[in-house]
């Protein structure tokens, strides 16, 4: 019809390579000792900017996971079942190593050049990544607690790069995934009423629920319950040795806001085995590590969801017009965007500092260093990226509310990185522990600052302001005081992370701007209120 011609729309942006046109992460990856994987990030990112991956992206989240409870016989199954865009998605990263490459071949960057992998799959496909990241958390408690025999038969599994959906006896690899909530206690764990009853051998029948359990169709679970010494951990396998299928009741799969291709479910434990993990009574020291693992994978995946905002928000403003002139070059819109960019790439590079600590060659003080730095990047990061999303979705206008466009669904997505594996104020009280019990962490998180002072006056007094607030807090941890001011203390302390490493790392242009609007002039309420002055130009063709 000849009133429908179309024009002045934009055109699909697919075929993009997502890792070389992401600058701040190819100089991170090198920056932190990565650089020998810049080839195969390449092929990452070809990989996922593909219209074939993008389509199955797209596909995993509208063709939703469904519960079959039963077969058509009447026999239990308790299986999800997804379209095989899913498994496509799952498979691809698994095969890249997303999950468990840095545990396969430790060495300067390993953990570096996972997180780069990881953040690009998750920037297009965001829900396959909470089986990945889980298998990625699960491998230090099965390495330094779990039976010799456990460990024979399950670390080799985990550190396979091949990918088989199916519930059957005798896979080489596997996924592991957790189950510690329930629906009586959340994030109080010490709440839950799941009890192991010992059979000897290390071997207990689990009986309860769980509120939440995340991508049920995993190999195995770290489960959390209630032994006769205390709660503790339990590997529970789907799968058991003989073939047949061990207890584990879907009960029903969440219906969430968001994550809609992974699914969550709620689970039932009735005379379940398991194989006790670490020592009765110490679950929570036990799978301690796997949560921070998980914690850490929330900032890599936020920062992959800013990626993905700014990289959208940005390919639109390029390509469309509005009242005689492009939508980038026009002063208003152009603030935006910058903004936009900045904020992603003040995670990227967070992201992959972290990412860095946690490798095996760390250094004691690294080591000190991400043990605040994680939790209080995991707080700063996660709440940043809903609002984040939001301006990305508004600067396509009505497009961006629809589905046909993918930011409706990242806006959607980027809250459970905030929810998960401890919300705002478990973070914040976490932080007020650490600070009080572990003085070697603080000191290592200020010496990290330390290394930006005297570059930007605003930098220094904001930096002043924060060791008064940790000061303040050290005072009596335990206070209402202490409580009612941490967040304000945690935000303070993750603003100061994302300056110090931009003043060191970033160009001169992305700095300055980064710090005049979130330090020096008055803090803008909303993104594109970056002050008069700022290199913008420079800031997007970085971006």
């Amino acid at each position: 019809m000849a009133t429908h011609s179309v024009f002045n729309q934009v055109p699909p942006r697919e075929n993009v390579d997502e890792f070389t046109t992401n600058v701040p992460l190819v100089e991170a990856v090198s920056r932190y000792d990565a650089g020998w994987a810049i080839e195969a990030l390449g092929d990452v990112g070809r990989h996922v900017g593909t219209e074939q991956f993008q389509h199955d992206a797209e596909r995993a989240n509208t063709v939703e996971p469904e519960l079959h409870s039963h077969d058509r016989y009447g026999n239990r199954i308790d299986e999800v079942e997804y379209d095989s865009s899913y498994h496509r998605v799952l498979s691809a990263a698994v095969s890249h190593g997303a999950h468990t490459s840095a545990w396969a071949e430790p060495r300067p960057g390993a953990n570096v050049a996972r997180a780069a992998t990881f953040m690009l799959f998750a920037q297009v496909e965001p829900g396959h990544a909470c089986p990945v990241s889980m298998t990625h958390a699960a491998v230090p408690v099965i390495q330094s607690s779990a039976p010799a025999e456990v460990v024979a038969e399950w670390m080799p599994r985990l550190l396979s790069t091949s990918y088989e959906a199916a519930l059957v006896p005798g896979k080489t690899s596997a996924q592991i995934g957790m189950a510690m909530t329930e629906k009586q206690g959340g994030s109080d764990v010490r709440a839950n009423t799941t009890e192991a009853t010992p059979l000897g051998g290390g071997e207990y029948l689990v009986t309860g629920h769980k509120w939440f359990c995340s991508a049920p169709m995993s190999d195995a679970f770290l489960v959390l319950a209630q032994a006769p010494g205390g709660l503790s951990c339990f590997l529970v396998a789907r799968v058991l040795p003989d073939g047949s299928r061990n207890v584990f009741r879907i009960q029903r799969l969440k219906d969430k806001l968001g994550n809609r291709s992974n699914a969550s479910s709620e689970i039932e434990f009735d005379q379940t085995r398991g194989l006790l993990v670490g020592e009765e009574g110490r679950g929570v020291k036990t799978i301690i590590e796997m949560v921070s693992r998980t914690r850490l994978d929330c900032i890599f995946g936020t920062a992959a969801g800013m990626r993905q905002a700014s990289a959208e928000a940005l390919w639109h403003v390029r390509h469309r017009a509005a009242f005689g002139a492009l939508l980038v070059d026009q002063p208003a819109m152009t603030n935006v965007v910058a903004d936009l960019a900045l904020e992603s790439e003040a995670a990227t590079e967070t992201a992959l500092r972290l990412a860095r600590a946690h490798d095996a060659d760390a250094s004691d003080q690294d080591r000190a260093f991400r043990r605040l730095a994680t939790a209080v990047s995991k707080y700063y990061i996660c709440k940043l990226g809903p609002a984040h999303a939001y301006e990305a979705l508004e600067c396509l206008g009505g497009n961006g509310y629809t589905e046909g466009f993918p930011l409706a669904r990242r806006y959607r997505e980027q809250p459970v990185m905030a929810v998960w594996e401890g919300s705002g104020n478990v973070i914040a009280l976490d932080v007020l522990r650490t600070l009080a019990r572990e003085p070697s962490a603080y000191d290592a998180f200020d010496a990290e600052l330390s290394l930006a002072a005297g570059v930007a006056p605003a930098f220094d007094a904001h930096l002043a302001t924060t060791r008064e607030l940790v000061r303040e807090a050290r005072l009596d941890p335990n206070s209402a005081a202490a409580a009612l001011g941490s967040r304000r203390l945690v935000a303070a302390l993750g603003l100061a992370l994302q300056s110090s490493l931009l003043l060191r790392h970033a160009p001169t242009a992305v700095s300055e701007a980064f710090v005049r609007s979130r330090l020096a002039d008055a803090r803008a309420r909303f993104y594109g209120e970056l002050p008069p002055g700022i290199r913008l130009t420079e800031i997007l063709d970085r971006a």
